[in-house]
């Protein structure tokens, strides 16, 4: 029977309890994310108009444009800035796991052997000795997690992971619409090209009919001299279209990881500019912070470093290990573990910082104050979102507007052109109104061009401020170098 006294209970217990509290003592604030105060709707958005759950992922397929589809999903494979914040997702969940390795005891073998020759002078015998001693042994140490540091460190890193991958989101939200844009663009540009090519030589026919009738006594030198500088100033613009359709294209193969002529057979034959159809939901604005991934990364870096906080207070805190080692010696190796000298040791040690200049607590301001400084990247974050969204939407509505006044302008002007053409070949109108006609028609046709490709751009911005992009799962744990043969070798030459 064993019996145990009421003090040595006591103890036990005390102890117990006082371990259990010391577990699961933390310093530092815990952190909690803020509230902001928004407002419930848009200030673009019309009073009357309830607000609509915005269609945020793969919002570009609503252009219905396949090889704008098919662009995008080769460029989230394929772009180098993605890859980057791939590794970065790796170099973060490495982080964490180096962080969390503190928080378990560590444990290391050792072993030695030596073989010593005594010689005959010192034996006495006049013969000389040979003796082999062998060695194994274990140390451990394990440091206890008092004030919670090492969780802290934990905790930071946790948060680190979470801000690696809304940074990854955040890259493909910026490459889809820069994909996007970039795509209209260049249709835009090829729209704006055939134009051109088609006004010129409708100017073209206009300056030989001139020349006809300045042959036939009814025009002046004048007249065809200003023909042909209008066709010719037509043609002019050609090649800056041409220059700007190109470094569209070259944009388009760099995002897509590709060389920036890699498109170009792709993307020679013309298609429309793609255009939405109707004027997309922009939900309420506390659909951002949802969302937006640049404002969830603030978020997750202000929770980040409000943690490091607690981790440079847990310095300032006495830190207590516990170590022990178990080591055998004997003079064959077969021995060690039968006939053998066994040793150990074991005990706590305690590291306590009496004086450290005030360096440890000035640690726990430079916390501080990057704490606060990640709270107002946050809070500048949100700002800059609801901005975004509220210029994007004026701009889109307001281009929508414009664009029709351009149609119905272009509609116009169409008409007078062809009526200033007939006019003039009956010998009805003056040249001069027929020249201007034409250029006024150009103009107009080109604008509605620009405009329909800035309504395009301006409905991708709007998404992008939105928070829309890419909806899949991303794999990222495969490295972009494979290392080989990295065991133990002969070192080779630098080359």
């Amino acid at each position: 029977m064993t019996t145990v006294s009421i003090g040595a209970t006591a103890r036990r217990l005390a102890a117990a309890s006082m371990a259990a509290l010391l577990a699961g003592c933390a310093v530092g604030p815990d952190y909690r994310t803020p509230s902001l105060s928004l407002p419930a709707r848009w200030g673009a958005e019309p009073k009357a108009t309830k607000p609509a759950q915005p269609q945020l992922v793969e919002w570009w397929r609503n252009l219905n444009d396949p090889l704008l589809n098919a662009l995008i999903a080769e460029a989230v494979a394929g772009n180098l800035d993605v890859a980057t914040a791939k590794a970065a997702i790796r170099e973060a969940r490495a982080s964490r796991r180096e962080a969390a390795g503190g928080l378990f005891p560590t444990l290391d073998g050792l072993g030695a052997g030596d073989r010593t020759k005594t010689a005959a002078t010192q034996t006495g015998t006049g013969k000389s000795a040979l003796a082999s001693t062998f060695q194994a042994g274990f140390d451990a140490s394990w440091e206890l997690d008092l004030f919670g540091a090492t969780r802290r460190e934990v905790e930071a890193a946790t948060y680190g992971v979470d801000a690696a991958e809304e940074d990854l989101r955040s890259t493909l939200l910026t490459l889809i619409g820069d994909v996007a844009q970039n795509y209209v663009e260049a249709r835009g540009y090829q729209a704006r090209i055939a134009l051109a090519r088609r006004t010129a030589a409708s100017q073209r026919e206009t300056a030989s009919l001139t020349q006809q009738k300045l042959e036939a006594g009814s025009a002046s030198g004048v007249d065809v001299a200003n023909a042909r500088g209008l066709a010719a100033s037509t043609e002019a613009e050609i090649p800056t279209l041409e220059t700007s359709f190109a470094q569209s294209v070259h944009r388009l193969g760099v995002l897509t990881g590709r060389a920036p002529s890699a498109l170009g057979p792709r993307l020679a034959a013309a298609r429309s500019i793609p255009a939405p159809k109707g004027m997309p939901a922009a939900g309420v604005p506390a659909d951002v912070l949802r969302a937006r991934p640049d404002v969830r990364l603030a978020e997750r870096q202000l929770a980040q470093y409000t943690a490091k906080i607690g981790q440079a207070e847990a310095a300032r805190y006495p830190s207590v290990s516990l170590t022990g080692s178990i080591s055998t010696t004997s003079a064959k190796i077969g021995d060690l573990a039968k006939r053998s000298t066994i040793g150990w040791s074991y005990g706590p040690s305690v590291n306590v910082p009496l004086f450290e200049r005030g360096s440890l607590v000035a640690a726990v301001d430079v916390a501080r104050a990057q704490r606060d400084q990640y709270f107002v990247a946050f809070k500048a974050s949100v700002l800059t979102a609801l901005e975004d969204v509220e210029n994007a939407l004026v701009a889109l509505r307001k281009e929508r507007e414009r664009t029709a006044k351009l149609g119905a302008s272009a509609s116009a002007y169409r008409d007078s052109a062809r009526l200033s053409r007939e006019l003039y070949r009956a010998g009805s109108s003056a040249f001069l109104d027929v020249l201007d006609a034409e250029r006024s028609l150009y103009d107009a046709e080109d604008a509605l061009l620009a405009s329909r490709v800035l309504a395009a751009t301006n409905y991708v911005a709007l998404q992008k401020a939105l928070g829309g992009g890419w909806g899949k799962p991303v794999e990222v744990s495969t490295p972009e170098v494979v290392d080989v043969a990295t065991g133990p070798r002969l070192a080779a030459r630098a080359r």
